[in-house]
């Protein structure tokens, strides 16, 4: 079976979590605070919070803005659900904005227009769809004016860098960053995601959030009389200062994380290479085409999308992806759009606003693209969809 996504692991990366399992350090300790400077380094920024997963970055991330309660926040309506859950965890609306039919990014006109016309809007959280940097300039030009935040939800760019070579990541246009390290990303801890700011107030937040809302670093104690004894700080004592959550990573997925990300740029080279061949294969076919059709050269090719021509003499997509699937080839859809979901849709979310988003999640698949995935692959998965769609 070819899968759509496929981690890359091999015997160094399997030896840093035996050599950390053979500490006694599984949990809050110094390859942690390695891995994280080691990321901060690689993109461009000052800080980095490793925690659980992406999605618990962008949770922390949204209530770290501290946004008056109630505040609307643009997304993308494609988009994994959590880039709109974070927004409904920290009991904000969302707002999905329609993207762009070439990039499939936000389109820039339509957040524009929403910004100047709504006052309730606060921040966004632009999604780098497929590996491919928004318009970050842009966004925070006109975000600008309306002091609105910014948290860049880069689960599919890391290693992805903006059209004057700075890395995503690095926050040169927005207050934070989060990325994913899920099997299928660009590198992987099992589970797990980054969040990069420049922020020294933003970082202690993020600190104090991932771990219950306990003090880290130089926050002052609170209470003065509990914290000492002779005016010395007491041994055993710590603050709760607000509501926090565990959302913590591991040393062993640190060390894992070490490893992989010491390929990083390696794995993306690859990922380039493999989609420059598809888009070569498919240059010429009129049954279906890259989902992306503006340069892709700065993305980080987290998946490759494309539109694919259902007419009624074609097959379906239900009938294609398992005819796909019976042939041992994985397919996907990324994504069904977000206000289309049952939950969006009893929050009175409607798809009406979002036309193109819908017109690109009737033709999009998802095919299979990986590091590891080898050229006489790529040939069988075209091949066999091409005859499939004949």
């Amino acid at each position: 079976m070819i899968p759509y996504g496929r981690q890359s692991i091999n015997l160094a990366d399997i030896a840093s979590v035996v050599k950390q399992l053979a500490f006694k350090s599984l949990t809050q300790g110094s390859k942690i605070t390695e891995f994280e400077e080691l990321l901060a380094s690689y993109v461009g920024a000052k800080y980095a919070v490793a925690v659980s997963s992406a999605t618990a970055g962008l949770h922390l991330a949204v209530m770290a803005l501290d946004l008056p309660e109630d505040s609307e926040i643009i997304t993308s309506p494609i988009s994994f659900v959590a880039s709109a859950n974070a927004i409904l965890y920290s009991r904000h609306r969302p707002n999905f904005i329609d993207i762009e039919k070439d990039s499939l990014n936000l389109d820039i006109n339509l957040v524009r227009q929403e910004v100047n016309s709504n006052n309730r809007v606060k921040a966004i959280i632009p999604v780098h769809f497929a590996g491919l940097p928004c318009d970050m300039r842009s966004i925070n030009e006109l975000s600008l004016p309306k002091n609105l935040k910014i948290i860049e939800d880069a689960a599919h760019a890391l290693g992805a860098s903006y059209a004057n070579g700075s890395k995503v990541g690095s926050c040169q246009y927005s207050d934070m960053t989060v990325f994913s390290f899920h099997p299928v990303k660009s590198i992987t801890t099992g589970e797990g995601g980054m969040i990069t700011t420049n922020s020294y107030d933003l970082y202690k937040k993020l600190l104090r959030l991932r771990s219950h809302g306990i003090n880290k670093l130089d926050d002052e104690f609170q209470s003065k009389l509990n914290s000492t004894t002779d005016g010395v700080v007491n041994p055993w004592y710590y603050e709760m200062q607000e509501l926090g959550f565990n959302y913590r990573l591991t040393e062993i997925q640190a060390a894992l994380g070490i490893s992989q990300l010491s390929r990083l740029d390696e794995f993306i080279a690859k990922r380039a290479k493999r989609v420059a061949w598809y888009r070569n294969a498919i240059s010429e076919s009129t049954s279906f085409r890259p989902a992306q059709s503006c340069s892709t050269l700065t993305s980080a090719h987290h998946i490759f999308p494309i539109r694919v021509n259902f007419t009624k003499n074609k097959p379906s997509k239900a009938q294609l992806m398992n005819s796909l699937k019976e042939k041992g080839i994985g397919s996907q859809v990324h994504y069904i759009p977000i206000p289309f979901q049952p939950f969006y849709r009893k929050l009175e979310f409607s798809t009406e606003t979002i036309p193109e988003s819908m017109s690109y999640y009737h033709e999009a698949l998802t095919l299979p693209l990986y590091p590891r995935l080898r050229k006489f692959q790529q040939n069988t998965i075209i091949h066999t969809l091409q005859n499939l769609l004949k």
